[in-house]
């Protein structure tokens, strides 16, 4: 095998966002720009020489043209073996499980998540740590100064290997195993759930649903889990085989991408439950008949039920939830004296709490819920608690989310997305939302008299380190709040979200429309922000 070294040059913008690089397809087809990310990880992760790599994607457009420069790097760079999911496919949340359970040295997820997916979308890479989860700060960090020195990468001069047939191949002393990418993680999910009992309520005759996986990598793992495993009928995982370009879709589980699921929850005929999941197959969307699920009210959920299913019937340790996700987890928390994190956007933040054993549960309000089984949220797995607590209580959807109201109260939440908008126009509106902060105490916005305002930050309770500037929080005096941040997973321009929560304890008051309920705080929003005259958007691109 000949390796060769390639002289190159730094790109300026090879930073990674809230979870890796994400870049248009044809940014990574820049000559050398995937080799010189690549290299910066092989040269800052130094135990990956002589060690163990997972490696796999979501199977979007590039995927396997990206795999195999990796693979030929890996060997270049004295990687002793990969695990490589066949055909290339790797969910993030098995990724994620094969590192843990093979005590791997770390795994490359080529993913960009939710994004679009098409030679004229978006790409993505990121590294895993060994613990399975994203990278942390510092490790970012350093493979981003890497990026800004390297003038060199290796690879080897090799063929394309056979990415589809399951086996052993040798490039150079590394060994490539081309392995099942759903057994693993399809083991681990009988060991968590109650699957006899799920079982049985596919087989009541009496239950129905549908599992969207959007054309995306969840298709396997859920045809194989839901239709296989627990006995669903044929049909019941739609849209289930992976496309390069998602089917011409937007892999995103939201109420706007999967309307043909929602569709499917309507009607005289309509399904009982249904669930969606996103391109990499970290994020979920919960339905019932005629009912939507928020990602906040289903961590909540989840955390007051987790008695009642199989892999969390000891009780849990703790929950934590991202800083823009709304409070009713903490509502939970509060009543079963649990303690209750509030961290930054980005899964990494939730790593150190679970390695530290100080939660068992975590959530963001962005479609993604999951537990101390892996490192990294995990969309089937979420599908699946529901199914168990169904399965459990013999109640519906709707039925156990309004008596979780009546207990806990209900928080009003909705999110307002501006996206692709001028990054200078972003920066301003936030810099500007910063200098009105000290004011803002004791001020009445639109009848929402307000309590505190800050740039939020965070120290983390394991480790020390100090996350700043991580979104602008207003709260008011009755527990509404309104948060504003800039997102880390667009690919151009900027992407402004918008949180909106309101507070609810009169069950005569909680089964208002979301929309009439927030139409004085969205005025406020609106108004403080001055979004309009910054950014010229008159409405926001997504609301959820």
């Amino acid at each position: 095998m000949n390796i060769v070294t390639i002289n190159t040059q730094p790109y300026d913008d090879q930073r990674p966002g809230t979870s890796g690089l994400r870049k248009k397809v044809k940014v990574f087809q820049t000559p050398h720009y995937l080799e010189n990310f690549v290299q910066a990880i092989f040269d800052t992760q130094t135990d990956l020489r002589g060690g163990i790599l997972v490696l796999g994607g979501d199977g979007r457009y590039y995927n396997r043209e990206a795999i195999q420069v990796i693979l030929r790097m890996a060997s270049a760079n004295g990687v002793k073996q990969v695990l490589l999911g066949r055909g290339g496919l790797l969910s993030t949340p098995a990724a994620s499980c094969i590192i843990r359970k093979y005590n791997t040295d770390g795994g490359i997820i080529l993913s960009a998540s939710h994004n679009p997916g098409g030679p004229d979308e978006d790409f993505g890479i990121k590294f895993n740590t060994p613990n399975g989860g994203p990278a942390p700060e510092t490790v970012t960090e350093a493979i981003f100064h890497r990026t800004t020195e390297i003038d060199e990468y290796r690879i080897s001069q090799t063929p394309p290997i056979d990415l589809d047939k399951a086996g052993k191949v040798s490039l150079g002393d590394t060994r490539i195993d081309i392995i099942d990418p759903v057994a693993d993680y399809a083991d681990l999910m009988m060991e968590l759930f109650d699957f006899d009992r799920i079982r049985k309520l596919f087989d009541s005759g009496i239950f129905s649903m549908r599992f969207d996986a959007m054309h995306a990598v969840t298709g396997p793992y859920a045809t194989e889990i839901l239709e296989g495993r627990l006995g669903a009928e044929p049909g019941t995982v739609i849209n289930g085989i992976p496309k390069v370009d998602f089917g011409g879709g937007h892999p995103d589980p939201n109420l706007v991408h999967a309307h043909q699921l929602v569709e499917l929850t309507r009607g005289t005929h309509a399904v009982n439950f249904a669930a969606a999941s996103d391109g990499d197959g970290d994020r979920n969307m919960i339905l019932g008949r005629n009912f939507f699920v928020t990602p906040s009210d289903s961590l909540a959920v989840m955390a007051a039920n987790a008695h009642l299913i199989k892999g969390y019937s000891g009780g849990i340790s703790g929950v934590a939830r991202s800083m823009p996700t709304s409070q009713a987890a903490d509502r939970v928390a509060d009543k079963l004296g649990l303690p209750c994190f509030e961290t930054p956007t980005g899964w990494k933040f939730f790593g150190n709490l679970l390695d530290g054993r100080k939660i068992t549960l975590c959530g963001e309000e962005s479609f993604g819920t999951g537990s101390d089984h892996i490192r990294e949220k995990d969309g089937l797995w979420s599908v699946l608690f529901w199914l168990n607590l169904l399965a459990v209580k013999q109640q519906s959807v709707e039925k156990i989310v309004t008596d979780h109201w009546k207990a806990f109260g209900r928080n009003y939440y909705t999110r307002y997305d501006y996206e692709a908008i001028d990054k200078a126009d972003a920066e301003n509106l936030m810099d500007a939302l910063r200098e009105k902060l000290p004011a803002l105490p004791g001020q009445t916005l639109s009848g929402y008299r307000v309590e505190y305002a800050d740039d939020f930050a965070y120290t983390d309770p394991v480790d020390g380190s100090i996350s700043e500037r991580q979104g602008i929080r207003v709260g008011f005096s009755d527990g509404s709040r309104i948060v504003f941040r800039l997102s880390g997973t667009g690919t151009e321009g900027a992407t402004l979200r918008v949180y909106l929560e309101a507070y609810e304890t009169d069950p005569s008051k909680q089964t208002q429309s979301t929309e009439s309920v927030m139409t004085q705080l969205v005025d406020s929003a609106l108004t403080l922000a001055e979004i309009e005259h910054r950014t010229g958007r008159t409405k926001p691109s997504v609301i959820t």
